[in-house]
């Protein structure tokens, strides 16, 4: 997982936004698949929602950082 960290904090922002799209929709197939009862491991979807959070974390920061050097 670290690497994986490692590898949001490199990204820019449109990077960002297109791994919180794709994550997003990852997280909805899973809701899908556990409600249906084809989803075997219930805890991919903690862990998709996390990284979500993650991302959003990320993308937060980014815009932070914009805001004060723009001051």
């Amino acid at each position: 997982m670290a690497r994986k960290q490692d590898k949001l904090k490199e990204m820019d922002l449109a990077e960002l936004l297109d791994e919180l799209r794709a994550t997003k929709q990852e997280a909805l197939n899973l809701r899908f698949r556990n409600a249906t009862g084809q989803l075997e491991n219930t805890a991919e979807i903690g862990r998709a929602r996390r990284q979500i959070a993650r991302i959003n974390t990320y993308i937060r920061q980014r815009e932070i950082a914009a805001a004060e050097n723009a001051q």
